[in-house]
């Protein structure tokens, strides 16, 4: 009798390691338990030491490779809504010198507040235009993380550029074009959303 219950033990947490190999390591605990691993389960593999929590609710098998971009990953695992904003944004275009200590992400208006242990991370409310455009789903550590496109972001902080600074959005204009693919039509298309095009077209067209 006990040597069955070891084996269907075994059993149920082979079944749930190839579900979380199929979701790339990692799973939100909701999804685990629509999936059909029960909770039990993921907590036995957590004791165990087979899957570690990445944050509340948020877990990954622990023999799995390390992630590249595990702030990121983890926020857009719990916040599939959230898109990356303004300086994270920047900074995975790689469109500033400055290093983000804090994962700031945009969210529509209406939406729940999102709560989140770790990492910190930044929420900014928008309204509907500004919130669905220019958004860009790329698969980082076999997650989909939503990025704002380079024009949007840049766009996006011309609108905020009496908080992040003026210097941070022009250094990121001119990084940007260093990079090639200009599209200066785009970024003025995306702040006539944001409503900035006015205070843009001079900086785009002197930098651009």
């Amino acid at each position: 009798m006990a040597s069955d219950r070891v084996d269907r033990d075994t059993e149920v947490v082979h079944k749930a390691r190839a579900e979380f190999r199929r979701h790339g390591g990692l799973l939100r605990m909701a999804d685990a338990v629509r999936s059909g691993i029960h909770r039990r389960t993921l907590y036995a593999m957590r004791d165990a030491g087979q899957v570690e929590v990445l944050a509340r609710g948020l877990y990954r098998l622990a023999d799995a490779p390390p992630l590249g971009n595990p702030d990121l990953v983890t926020v857009a695992a719990k916040i599939p809504h959230g898109v990356v904003y303004l300086i994270s944004a920047l900074a995975y275009h790689e469109m500033t010198t400055q290093i983000p200590h804090e994962v700031c992400i945009a969210v529509p208006r209406n939406s729940e507040p999102p709560h989140l242990d770790y990492p910190p991370i930044r929420v900014v409310r928008l309204s509907q235009a500004p919130y669905e455009v220019g958004i860009e789903t790329h698969k980082l550590d076999g997650v989909a993380v939503k990025v704002y496109s380079r024009e949007k972001t840049l766009a996006d902080c011309f609108k905020h550029r009496n908080e992040i600074g003026l210097d941070t959005v022009l250094e990121a204009v001119r990084m940007y074009k260093a990079q090639g693919r200009v599209n200066a039509d785009a970024i003025l298309r995306f702040a006539s959303v944001c409503r900035v095009a006015r205070v843009a077209r001079p900086y785009l067209e002197s930098l651009l």
